[in-house]
């Protein structure tokens, strides 16, 4: 199987370079000192699951030298997905398919529109994982779990192929009945705890345990169940209690990605996690109010990150 990482940061580096580990055709597609150093000393992932190194490893900045692959991972930022979906293009044969494993849920009908709905999975993962430095890949927590499937819930035997390949590689990877009820699931989870570490600049173990902050996330998480009802994707009716005991897991120090983004200045998925939840409620007529709030307290440093505004 020839796959193709397109965004070679924490999440494709990680899951590419296990499945790279397992001998799996994996070419990394990523620019600057990153791709550099991937180049020259091959890809270091220093993990909580065990450390490895794939040397050599296959890296490029230009997918038209790669040409046509079997499958693309796409690990680049929510924002960035629209941009990707065009530079993607060289990449996709006649059975190509691409699997977005972004903080969001937009991704799929993004990508469906620059390349066809026949080429495009729904995807989500979840893990704790960062780019620690150029060639070296930080994964610091969250046991790591990969789902994807068509997004109509038709059997896949093209998912399943990759689902054995994830499962060769060590990877806990499943084909779920309907992956829009998992992404979903994995929205609800990450939108609220980003918005909330971001505003309260305080790791998962301090926003869970204040009474204060707990309330406020619940009520986060409440408001991404409604507007998932809302637009005919009906998740469990225990999604927000699953949810809520998932983050009384989690290590007390993870920091969500979008919350190190805003707070080291960099251009964040504030539009695509609580600025998503903010426009689809007020399209179908679902009150929002936290994450407005949200929303509106990070929009300034959002701005300032692209800037577009100075202060």
């Amino acid at each position: 199987m020839r796959i193709a990482v397109y965004g070679s940061g924490g999440v494709g580096g990680y899951f590419g370079g296990r499945l790279a580990q397992a001998g799996e055709e994996v070419t990394f597609i990523a620019r600057g000192a990153h791709l550099e150093a991937i180049q020259k000393h091959g890809l270091t992932v220093k993990s909580i699951k065990g450390d490895f190194h794939i040397q050599p490893a296959q890296a490029t900045d230009d997918p038209a030298k790669l040409g046509e692959v079997d499958v693309i991972l796409l690990g680049v930022k929510a924002w960035q997905v629209p941009e990707a979906a065009h530079a993607l293009r060289p990449l996709v044969g006649k059975h190509t398919f691409v699997v977005p494993l972004q903080n969001g849920v937009e991704a799929p009908e993004q990508l469906a529109a620059v390349l066809g709905k026949a080429h495009v999975l729904g995807g989500m993962c979840q893990i704790s994982v960062l780019l620690a430095a150029p060639g070296e890949i930080r994964h610091v927590g969250i046991e790591p779990y990969v789902a994807f499937g068509e997004l109509d819930g038709a059997p896949s035997p093209r998912a399943e192929n990759l689902r054995q390949a994830f499962l060769r590689a060590g990877v806990n990877a499943e084909v779920p009945a309907n992956i829009l009820v998992a992404m979903w699931t994995k929205f609800m989870f990450i939108a609220s705890i980003s918005g909330m570490g971001a505003v309260t600049r305080a790791p998962v173990g301090v926003v869970r345990s204040l009474p204060e902050t707990r309330e406020l996330l619940v009520h986060a998480l409440k408001e991404v169940q409604a507007v998932a009802q809302a637009r005919g994707v009906n998740l469990p009716e225990d999604a927000v209690e699953r949810r809520l005991a998932f983050i009384d897991n989690l290590p007390v120090g993870v920091l969500a990605s979008m919350q190190r983004d805003i707070a080291d200045g960099r251009p964040s998925e504030l539009e695509s996690q609580n600025g998503a939840v903010v426009r689809m409620g007020r399209q179908f007529g679902v009150p929002t109010p936290v994450h407005e709030f949200l929303y509106a307290c990070l929009l300034p440093q959002e701005k300032k990150a692209r800037g577009e505004l100075s202060y």
